[in-house]
């Protein structure tokens, strides 16, 4: 009777204790940095506060991949905090009419800075780009990552500047060795 206790008990413990642990935020207000639309502007800030990139999530409004990486990922208070230690976040609507400022200062709409400069046709796209407004070609994420794991190391990948030296794949397959090698 006593040994069954303590099993529920500890059982109880496992499933409640990580879960205290990771809390969930709404990800408009806790993952994306706010934007006037002036992307000249936000690489200033960017710079202003020692940020590694920009990073840009291509959206739609009905995008269930989109929606899930929200619902699953960016909620996150572990990847939100990394993230905006590192990088400055906004959002792009991919069939949005709203007027931005691009990065060279020309005047276009969000559907257009998407479909012509980033060539966008699925979402969600994850492209982060320089501090010179220029687009890190191997730091692009095109749909949802697996799991919140695979964005952090994502993030990992363009904080640590690996996209000089590899793809994302081959740095992912490199990293899961190494923690396997780890515990071993």
């Amino acid at each position: 009777m006593m040994m069954r206790l303590l099993f529920t008990l500890s059982l109880l413990m496992i499933l409640i204790l990580p879960a205290q642990a990771l809390q969930l935020r709404d990800p408009e207000s806790h993952f994306f940095d706010e934007t006037f639309g002036d992307l000249q502007e936000e690489l200033a800030t960017a710079k202003e506060q020692g940020k590694k990139a920009i990073l840009i999530m291509f959206e739609m409004e009905e995008c269930p991949f989109c929606r899930r990486m929200k619902a699953k990922v960016l909620n996150r208070d572990d990847i939100q905090d990394y993230f905006r230690e590192h990088f400055l976040i906004l959002t792009m609507d991919v069939e949005g009419d709203l007027e931005i400022t691009d990065f060279q200062g020309n005047t276009t709409t969000q559907k257009e800075f998407a479909l012509k400069q980033y060539r966008v046709r699925a979402t969600p796209v994850f492209q982060f780009v320089d501090l010179d407004g220029k687009p890190i070609k191997k730091a692009r994420y095109t749909g949802a990552t697996s799991d919140a794991d695979e964005f952090k190391l994502l993030g990992q990948y363009v904080v640590d500047e690996r996209y000089k030296e590899t793809s994302f794949v081959r740095y992912k397959r490199q990293m899961k060795q190494e923690k396997k090698r780890l515990k071993e």
